[in-house]
């Protein structure tokens, strides 16, 4: 798997962890006339019944600025994968999403259908192709008020929603926060609570499920990887880390205990995503926590490699039984249904036997 198509790499974590959230702008947009785009064709969508708002909208973002519209946008175009997959479990089809073919490949919590349009990649979106599509309104992730892309699509008279897409003080809050402030751009309100209500329950439910089950320890850790310069690197999800708050919500503890570093060089978690970054001989230091981890299904990738480790294979929880592969397709950075298939993930691997 090459680190583009997962969770940002250290060199973006890097430039994530010396971003400030400071002041207010605001950017406003009156109403299309053009028609929204079919909703999404998922069992959720097919049963859908809950009703779309139809007037004005002021919310604070993610990074403080304003956005007012004159109604809900309907004419969307998404440039990150959580918030893609946000607006299609919200009924939303978006006009445009930025590199459609690594979402259906990586995420597979909500379909994208095939008639939505290319916007170009995550990190260098098509301005061209975006303004071409007359946007109601453009979804970001960003960390400040004047991130790049940001400003570039507003100097274009395109209004922009700027979403946090991490927050390692509350990981499952900001991941719901996400979910809303899109649901309320798009009048989808009563969509969202429908959703969250469900992944609450979802939580619920799993959490009892797995609170009997006899492990020789409640510790864990998950990661992901890659393979550079021939080598396999280790990314752990550590304290703050999305996929490690829903462990943690289930009752088990983690493993990985390196404190967040602000300045994310220095060792330790990036504060933004609360990630690390070691090798497989790195994993020893977790003794014999249970492990689960990304599996990207690619031939040479770095799970292929993991095997050849006689490192990894002496592992205790690899020796006995209790290293397990998250199914292909469960986004660590994704939304409520992203999250409710790495619960299921958990469970069903904690629950196995």
């Amino acid at each position: 798997m090459t680190r583009s198509r997962r969770l940002p790499t250290a060199a973006a974590l890097a430039a994530a962890a010396a971003l400030v959230l400071t002041g207010c702008g605001t950017t406003s947009v009156s109403a299309t006339d053009a028609d929204a785009p079919a909703a999404p064709t998922s069992a959720g969508c097919k049963a859908d019944a809950t009703k779309t708002a139809t007037g004005p909208v002021t919310i604070t973002d993610g990074v403080g600025r304003t956005v007012e519209l004159d109604a809900p946008a309907k004419r969307v175009v998404v440039l990150e994968w959580q918030q893609i997959e946000d607006t299609l479990t919200l009924c939303v089809t978006p006009t445009a999403v930025a590199d459609p073919e690594g979402y259906g490949t990586w995420v597979k919590a909500e379909k994208l259908p095939a008639s939505v349009q290319s916007a170009g990649t995550r990190e260098e979106p098509d301005l061209d192709a975006i303004a071409a599509t007359k946007p109601d309104l453009v979804i970001v992730e960003a960390f400040k008020k004047d991130d790049e892309k940001i400003t570039k699509l507003e100097k274009r008279g395109i209004p922009v929603l700027a979403t946090l897409g991490a927050d390692t003080s509350d990981p499952i809050g900001n991941m719901k926060k996400v979910f809303t402030t899109i649901a309320k751009a798009t009048g989808r309100t009563d969509r969202a609570d429908e959703v969250l209500d469900q992944f609450d329950d979802h939580l619920a439910s799993a959490k009892a499920a797995v609170q009997d089950a006899d492990l020789p320890t409640k510790e864990f850790l998950f990661f992901d990887g890659w393979i550079e310069g021939g080598n396999v690197v280790i990314r752990p999800y550590g304290k703050g880390a999305l996929f490690t708050a829903l462990g943690e919500e289930l009752g088990l503890r983690s493993a990985w205990t390196d404190e967040i570093d602000k300045a994310y060089g220095n060792g330790g978690v990036d504060p933004a995503y609360g990630l690390g970054q070691t090798d497989i001989e790195g994993l020893t230091a977790v003794g014999s926590a249970n492990l689960f981890y990304a599996n990207d299904e690619e031939a040479g990738s770095y799970v292929t490699e993991l095997d050849k480790s006689s490192i990894w294979t002496s592992l205790p929880a690899v020796e006995d039984g209790r290293a397990h592969a998250f199914p292909a397709g469960t986004w660590g950075a994704g939304g409520p249904l992203s999250n409710e298939q790495a619960i299921d993930a958990y469970v069903d691997a904690i629950t196995a036997g």
